[in-house]
């Protein structure tokens, strides 16, 4: 053998393994899929067009833009198709079809292939979307909810008190009512609980049930695609930080209605666990946690906004590198000097 050979060194990551990114990819489409059926009973039809609309205009940016920076075209491996899906899934129910396309362009575009493509990418595309949709058509993205469709004594959205929010979502009606107007609003905590869990409320597209995400959450875990080190932390730190400083006016420092009521299952399993935009050593993961379930209990008690899961993944993703810095293997090498 040539001494050429013997000092040709392969391109990372150098263990192999029989999941492609393809498979992978699908598996967590697939995963998403139950939230979206559910989303079709609890709101309407229009759901899933709004979700076709978005992965089909995540797929069309991504072929467009990278046949024009002259890459091949990758839309098979399904990475799009989960920007547009998860796009889908943090916007509101009754927005117009048109703004998820608009969403799609940013996150694939802008977010995606400009930063060099799959990869390289610093925040997730999918937030990247929706936070442009939020600052760009603020009234459309924090008021186009839609009271669920199912018929039942619980979902009394014309409650005293709260008539001018009548769709509002839970954590609205908790950022400014309290939780005495949720109470009157969606029953008792017994009847929050249930039908929180189960996804009966009003929210985002695919934010609603919470039993759902866990159950396809699980599955990724068992199937070795993702740990349980950043879900888990989120769900901790949201909970420690909303029984600490949730206070009288707030949740009145009720963890579990703090999880159920908004986006951090959703956030927590499919979003922050992003390969590309998430730290790799399962230390850095989990005080990437620690710090995306801090940064939304503090935005969702100080910021003017009543969610905050979206922003702080955004932040926290911009730490990634640092963490997996300081949180980097040792050396298998003996130390220099230490061989003689």
């Amino acid at each position: 053998m040539k001494e050429a050979e013997l000092w040709s060194v392969a391109v990372s990551p150098h263990v192999k393994s029989h999941e492609s990114v393809e498979k992978i990819m699908w598996t967590v489409v697939a995963c998403l899929m139950p939230s979206l059926i559910l989303s079709i009973f609890v709101f309407g039809f229009q759901t899933l067009l709004i979700t076709a609309v978005s992965a089909g205009s995540c797929m069309a940016a991504e072929a467009i833009s990278e046949k024009f920076l002259g890459r091949p075209v990758t839309i098979k491996d399904g990475s799009a198709v989960i920007t547009g899906v998860l796009l889908a899934y943090v916007i509101p129910p009754g927005v117009p079809y048109w703004m998820p396309i608009l969403g799609g362009v940013v996150a694939i575009f802008v977010t995606k292939q400009l930063m060099g493509g799959i990869g390289y990418n610093i925040f997730n595309p999918a937030l990247i979307g929706r936070a442009f949709l939020v600052a760009t058509y603020p009234v459309a993205m924090t008021s186009a909810w839609l009271p669920p469709l199912r018929d039942a004594s619980i979902f009394k959205y014309m409650g005293p008190g709260v008539d001018a929010v009548s769709t509002a979502t839970p954590l609205y009606v908790l950022k400014h009512y309290g939780l005495d107007a949720v109470i009157e609003k969606f029953g008792s905590l017994s009847t929050l609980y249930g039908d929180f869990f189960l996804g009966l409320r009003p929210g985002c597209i695919g934010e609603t049930s919470v039993l759902l995400l866990l159950l396809g959450g699980l599955f990724l875990i068992y199937k070795g695609y993702i740990t349980w080190h950043i879900p888990v932390s989120v769900f901790a730190s949201v909970a420690f930080f909303t029984w600490i400083f949730g206070g009288e006016a707030y949740f009145t420092g009720n963890p579990l209605l703090a999880i159920l009521s908004g986006g951090v299952p959703l956030g927590a399993i499919y979003m922050a666990t992003d390969y590309v935009t998430s730290p790799s050593q399962k230390k850095a993961q989990i005080l990437f946690g620690i710090g995306v379930g801090a940064l939304t209990v503090l935005i969702r008690l100080k910021g003017g906004y009543p969610e905050g899961v979206a922003y702080a993944i955004l932040l926290m993703n911009t730490l990634t590198p640092a963490l997996d810095g300081w949180f980097k293997p040792k050396r298998f090498a003996p130390a220099k000097g230490a061989v003689k």
